[in-house]
């Protein structure tokens, strides 16, 4: 599978941007997708999850009740709605697809590649 991150770019603080991630080379199925992001000297970390089949969610608590992960079955793609934006999320953001619900890049089978959020203050 391969998936394609997108809709990064420069926001002031407060503002808003949505993050698109479509996968080719099967369709998404019983599958868990998610987000995680690598902000500049740090580890990647988690940022959210969702199950495709039910379409329930987790987030870290970093981003929770800002960020909302949500999936369009019929194009094959999952998508991060950014809110409330802080510099602190600042980072280079990547979709994957998880092999087991964990919040960890262990529980990752397949990435994507980055794309960037910039938040200025």
């Amino acid at each position: 599978v391969q998936l394609q991150a997108s809709g990064g770019g420069l926001v002031q603080a407060g503002g808003s941007l949505r993050l698109s991630c479509t996968a080719s080379g099967r369709t998404i199925s019983s599958l868990i997708m998610a987000w995680f992001r690598r902000a500049p000297g740090k580890e990647r970390e988690f940022v959210a999850r969702i199950w495709w089949s039910d379409s329930s969610t987790y987030y870290s608590d970093s981003v929770k009740g800002r960020f909302t992960i949500s999936k369009d079955n019929a194009k094959n793609a999952v998508y991060l709605q950014m809110n409330n934006l802080e510099p602190e999320d600042t980072a280079v953001y990547y979709c994957a697809e998880m092999s087991v619900p964990g919040t960890t890049v262990q529980s990752v089978a397949y990435w994507g590649q980055g794309t960037l959020v910039t938040v200025s203050s």
